[in-house]
């Protein structure tokens, strides 16, 4: 400590002397610099001692924390040897006080049973059943109380055993300056978890993903069983992917609603809606498509630059729009959103199939696709010719930029805040009309941009996207974002798209039919949202 006092120690309290001092607006200008000037010539003299200490400091930091683990490895084992022969005991009394509580009741009840012996009568027989009742019921509190208290003496002893070890940690650490040591954090977060760790919740936790690890294991091996071929070759994995970009737009758009306990069903319509619009302006020539009798039209004129910038703001914007629509219902009226968004998709589906006839609007143009839709040649390998999807980079960078937006923004903190309790929130402060209205919002970019590259993967029309919000709320649900509100990551959304897709993807692979598919799919959204339930319950 004499070596840090005037060394590293004072480097740290005189940065924090210089940090309150800029910020201090009540300071005058030039008071603040006199003070700023002395503490900057404190602060390289303390650096200077710091310097000429440090090999010193670190040769004694060394020895300090290699005779802590010293002694640590004989502390250690003898606190597991004591809560051990503690636990054993314990076990033990336990064991003994349950014979004993035992051997009482059935004392008592023949007790009870003796003194009803020579009554006959109905009130009589009722009088006896309600006293073996009672006996009953004060064995079933006092066996009750008997296994809490062991329980209670059980996770004393883990505790402290976790505790030994933790304090041995926390000494190594101030004997470093608070410097941590990537060995001990590893085994700390190993020893945490294996201390918080119960199979019970382990399966509730993960068990959905456990089944579907196996799910996925077993399709692998089937696969070159049936003549099918590796399904984990590379081209797979990025036909998946690519497959999985656009909805991941999707997925992220429904999960801020279903964090707000919520829902959407209009993202089917919006992704066709969003389509149509950009194959209509990306068509290559005149277009066979009219909309409420207006067109057909031909686009080409205009530079290709300006019809993408054209094609993808119009969609955007006019899911936006949609999307605000049910938002106000949802925001002003608390309407839930699962009918503000129901009544959304058949605005949307009765205009598009009304104004287009359900007519196709045909391919956009080859160049435009294949610059913003296509694959990039990696190479060949092992006969096979490498491409890979330019459509996952879009996806990834609307990852992120969810995940920035859930995670490092006020917005994204309210979001959790009215999604777990509105009214706790609104009385916090936080205006629960904007925050609903920004999902719905942000829900409609998301959806905006998604629908503008999904019509780069298919001939677009008003059946585009048909059951797409059915598979993006599922994979929101079965990566862990509950439908009861306030609990969730992008990550798990994330996970679930790639989940649905890979099994969409290995059972088409096998050859089974499409019909049996949504059969896999129902089981696995009644499961996730049956164990979201049970947490759900088990929290309350």
């Amino acid at each position: 400590m004499e070596l840090r006092k005037d060394g590293v120690n004072k480097v740290l309290s005189v940065k924090q002397e210089i940090s309150a001092v800029k910020k201090n607006k009540l300071l005058e200008p030039d008071a603040k610099q006199e003070m700023l000037t002395r503490y900057r010539q404190e602060l390289a003299e303390a650096q200077k001692v710091a310097a000429e200490n440090r090999e010193e400091e670190q040769k004694l930091s060394r020895e300090g924390v290699a005779y802590t683990n010293d002694l640590a490895k004989v502390y250690l084992k003898q606190v597991v040897a004591e809560e051990n022969e503690k636990l054993k005991q314990n076990k033990e009394g336990y064991l003994g006080e349950i014979r004993q509580i035992k051997e009482e009741s059935a004392a008592e009840e023949e007790k009870i049973r003796s003194s009803f012996a020579e009554k006959t009568s109905k009130a009589d027989r009722a009088s006896l059943k309600e006293e073996i009742q009672i006996q009953r019921y004060q064995l079933k509190s006092k066996l009750f109380d008997a296994k809490s208290k062991y329980l209670t003496a059980m996770e004393s002893s883990r505790d402290a055993k976790n505790q030994a070890y933790v304090d041995h940690i926390h000494t190594n650490r101030n004997l470093r300056n608070g410097k941590t040591k990537f060995s001990e954090n590893i085994i700390l977060n190993f020893r945490n978890y294996i201390y918080r760790f119960t199979l019970s919740q382990f399966f509730l936790d993960n068990g959905l993903y456990l089944a579907i690890i196996v799910f996925f294991i077993v399709c692998i091996i089937l696969a070159p069983l049936s003549n099918q071929g590796n399904l984990l070759s590379l081209p797979n994995i990025f036909t998946i992917l690519e497959q999985a970009s656009t909805r991941m737009f999707y997925a992220l758009g429904v999960a801020g609603l279903i964090l707000l306990a919520g829902t959407d069903l209009s993202v089917g319509r919006m992704v066709a809606l969003g389509s149509v619009i950009t194959g209509l302006i990306l068509h290559p020539g005149r277009n066979i498509v009219t909309f409420f009798g207006m067109g057909p039209w031909d686009f080409t004129p205009m530079p290709m630059g300006a019809r993408v910038i054209m094609a993808l703001v119009l969609s955007v914007v006019l899911c936006v729009l949609f999307s605000s629509f049910a938002g106000v219902f949802t925001a002003r009226l608390k309407m839930h959103p699962f009918i503000s968004t129901l009544a959304t998709q058949l605005i949307i589906y009765g205009l598009l199939f009304f104004g287009t006839s359900g007519t196709p609007v045909g391919s956009i143009d080859s160049g435009i696709k294949d610059l913003l839709g296509g694959r990039w040649i990696l190479g060949v390998i092992n006969g096979q010719l490498i491409t890979f999807p330019k459509l996952i980079i879009p996806a990834v960078i609307a990852v992120i930029v969810a995940w920035f937006i859930w995670n490092k923004t006020i917005f994204g903190k309210n979001m959790y805040a009215v999604g777990g309790n509105s009214e706790a929130a609104s009385v916090s402060g936080i205006s629960v009309f904007k925050v609903t209205m920004g999902v719905f919002i942000m829900a409609g970019i998301f959806y905006g941009f998604g629908s503008f590259f999904e019509a780069f993967k298919a001939n677009a029309s008003a059946g585009t996207g048909q059951g797409y919000e059915l598979d993006a709320i599922a994979a929101c649900v079965v990566g862990g974002i509950s439908f009861n509100g306030g609990i969730g990551k992008i990550g798990g959304a994330v996970i679930g798209v790639i989940i649905f897709t890979s099994l969409t993807y290995c059972l088409t692979f096998l050859g089974i039919d499409t019909n049996l598919q949504f059969v896999f799919k129902g089981f696995i959204i009644i499961a996730a949202v049956a164990l979201d339930s049970v947490k759900y319950l088990k929290k309350k």
